[in-house]
């Protein structure tokens, strides 16, 4: 099991927003988190990044405790998170907010190695390497936040909301994007408001309702599902 989440709560102050939160996931695999606006995806997103303290629970990482830890220490312990928000930087080009993305890599060959890597993946940002980011598409720069997001090696890519703000076209090249990662054996914990699209594309699912986990299993199973179908999918 490459992490653990048990009992989680957190929130923002004194405004509780998950309430004991429990999820695993296993190396190679590709999870997803859905539910309605509010319901605490995010929340439990940026928790286990270390960008929020919890209020009580436990988060084990490829067996380690790492409950609490501040987002810096929780990256160098090989989980990258890719928030909704992206937060590239717009006057640096495609290759220097690549390079931000190693910021815990000091040895420079390996980094060039990673942006190898990156490159790989992703030709179009190879193509547009001395590009500022602030003047790439929507898409474009869903791409560049994903590859920065890969710069470091992690163990485990969390996602926010990939194709939010994106045309249909723009949603499906993120989608094949991080479909490439899963066949190049990254782990990848992602919340997606596409319901339909997510439980089509990974492997299993939870359900967080009120910052509850209401139901998990097979994405497959997820979406047949008659509660999913008429709350999530509108069937």
């Amino acid at each position: 099991m490459l992490l653990e989440v048990k009992n989680l709560n957190a929130g923002y102050g004194y405004l509780q927003i998950l309430r004991d939160v429990s999820l695993n996931i296993d190396q190679g695999e590709y999870v997803c988190i859905v539910g309605p606006n509010g319901a605490g995806k995010s929340t439990t997103m940026k928790t286990v990044a270390g960008l929020i303290s919890p209020m009580g629970g436990s988060i084990v990482f490829n067996g380690e405790d790492i409950t609490g830890l501040p987002a810096s220490q929780v990256a160098k312990k090989g989980i990258s998170f890719v928030s909704e928000e992206m937060n590239l930087f717009v006057n640096m080009t495609v290759q220097e907010n690549l390079y931000m993305g190693a910021y815990i890599i000091k040895d420079k060959q390996r980094k060039n190695q990673r942006l190898d890597f990156v490159f790989e993946l992703f030709p179009r940002l190879a193509e547009r390497k001395g590009q500022l980011a602030g003047t790439m598409s929507g898409g474009e720069r869903k791409m560049l936040a994903i590859g920065r997001g890969m710069m470091s090696d992690p163990k485990l890519l969390l996602v926010d909301e990939p194709s939010f703000g994106l045309a249909p076209q723009l949603t499906a090249n993120v989608f094949e994007s991080l479909d490439v990662l899963i066949k190049n054996g990254v782990t990848i914990l992602l919340v997606e408001q596409n319901v339909t699209k997510t439980l089509a594309v990974t492997k299993r699912g939870y359900v967080l309702e009120n910052g509850k986990i209401g139901l998990a299993g097979e994405s497959r199973d997820l979406a047949d599902d008659a509660y999913v179908k008429k709350v999530f999918l509108g069937v």
